[in-house]
């Protein structure tokens, strides 16, 4: 008999915690898992909350204990392994109901998953979940894309779960089809760049300024309560702060310095390429991670080039206004990236209301987006942060810091990548007139592709044609 509000299939970390959440905060909830084995131990370690779940080991029973029309919430791998969920779960669906894949979906994907679902009448939602498992369980951020009527169905299950921001949920429907999970996208590429831009000011006081892992948290926990206070400022004065319990040394130097990576943030400079967008900071930050895999080839290449790097004299307080600069430039192309993928999709996004569901729940969560949302607010000219009075002015401020900061680095033979990508993009942007003219140039003389004429129409071509 059909009893529950939403049902969860896939009981690994996120989907349990969102299937706690939700009955936490009153929903009856049926869940499900492609290895029954799981679901029973999942039960009888929610406590108090089992009365409101309702396990079922076959799909069919599964989706049978649903009020209809059904709402369930896929939280499996994307990929092969939804679209043979889709194939499977089929013949049970009635017109009406909504599926959400709460994945990390490739947008086309979902866009295409939504186009042949609505042949038969049903919704496909693409739900992006940031905040991980403490999130997922307490309260995420989610990014909603799909039918604005599936989302009025399911906007009280989510809005309830979500996390608060000064009261507000930071939840959205941010458009039709594939809208939610591409700003999922863009957001875990922020979030790599974010993180590059920490290890590389940590590699800095580190091998620069000679600072121990200890010593650079305590740096980190004075930072997390100033102008760069974030979940991840605060996550890394801890765990620098950490020691292991098997050899005594800070956790940070037992740790292979090898960085995974699971393709969301080599997606988001895929897409921005695709749209004529350069994500540099991002970019920067994949490149970094594919380097670190390669060990071995550096181990050897140390040993033929040298590894050492000299010292560094800026200061602590000039490291922190570099790594700010830093942070503003990388948010201020990844919020480039959505605009032109809105343009490009006809997805009308937001910015203003995408910085606002970022302030909490998600990985990327810090002060710095309440700063974003009033400049979007505010109508930033062009739609460019970089344009935005009040940004305009923290950059001026802070780029002689991430300049001294990147010279130095370089001179010194530190790398630092995502640090020197940022600089160079704000140099670029505040040059009306740059060195393109030349490539243009040189494009008509070997190819014969023309130029446009400055304050001339139409398409020329150079004196070596003549």
């Amino acid at each position: 008999m059909a009893s529950a509000r939403i049902g969860i299939y896939g009981l690994g970390t996120m989907g349990s915690a969102l299937a706690l959440n939700m009955a936490e905060k009153g929903f009856d909830v049926a869940v499900s898992n492609r290895e029954a084995e799981w679901i029973a131990p999942f039960i009888e370690e929610a406590g108090g909350l089992a009365d409101r779940l309702y396990p079922h080991e076959k799909l069919a029973d599964f989706v049978a204990a649903l009020e209809r029309p059904r709402i369930i919430l896929f939280m499996i791998p994307s990929g092969a392994p939804m679209d043979a969920m889709l194939r499977e779960i089929d013949p049970l669906l009635a017109p009406g109901d909504i599926v959400i894949d709460g994945g990390n979906a490739d947008f086309h994907d979902t866009r295409r998953r939504a186009r042949e679902l609505s042949v038969s009448r049903r919704y496909y939602v693409g739900l992006g979940v940031s905040g991980g498992e403490a999130g997922a369980r307490t309260g995420p951020s989610m990014m909603v894309g799909g039918p604005l009527e599936a989302w009025q169905r399911i906007a009280p299950i989510l809005t309830a779960i979500a996390a608060r921001h000064d009261g507000s949920p930071c939840v959205a429907h941010l458009g039709p089809d594939g809208a939610g999970h591409f700003v999922k996208t863009v957001h875990n590429g922020i979030e790599y760049a974010d993180m590059q831009i920490i290890a590389e000011i940590y590699g800095l006081l580190r091998g620069g300024a000679g600072l121990s892992p200890p010593e650079i948290g305590t740096l980190f926990e004075t930072w997390n309560a100033g102008p760069l206070r974030s979940f991840l400022v605060e996550i890394t004065a801890e765990v620098l702060a950490a020691r292991d319990p098997q050899t005594g040394h800070p956790v940070v130097d037992v740790i292979k310095d090898a960085a995974g990576q699971k393709g969301t943030g080599r997606w988001t400079v895929i897409e921005a390429l695709r749209l004529g967008q350069s994500a540099s900071v991002i970019e920067a930050a994949v490149g970094a991670r594919s380097w670190s895999s390669e060990k071995e080839v550096r181990q050897a290449a140390e040993a033929v080039l040298g590894g050492a790097a000299g010292a560094i004299v800026a200061t602590p307080e000039t490291l922190a206004e570099a790594f700010l600069a830093a942070r503003l430039l990388a948010y201020a192309q990844g919020f480039r990236v959505i605009a032109a993928a809105s343009e490009e999709y006809g997805w009308a996004l937001e910015p203003e209301v995408i910085a606002r569901i970022w302030r909490a729940g998600c990985i990327i969560r810090a002060d710095l987006l309440d700063d974003i949302a009033g400049a979007f607010a505010a109508g930033a000219p062009e739609g460019e942060l970089l344009l935005a009075p009040g940004f305009a002015e923290r950059l001026v401020r802070h780029l002689p810091a991430l300049r001294q900061v990147v010279a130095e680095a370089v001179h010194a033979g530190h790398p630092v990548p995502a640090l020197s990508a940022a600089l160079a993009w704000y140099d670029t942007m505040r040059h009306g007139h740059g060195t393109a003219g030349l490539i243009q140039a040189q494009r008509d003389r070997f190819g014969h592709h023309g130029f446009e004429r400055l304050g001339q129409p139409g398409r020329h071509h150079g004196p070596w044609w003549d």
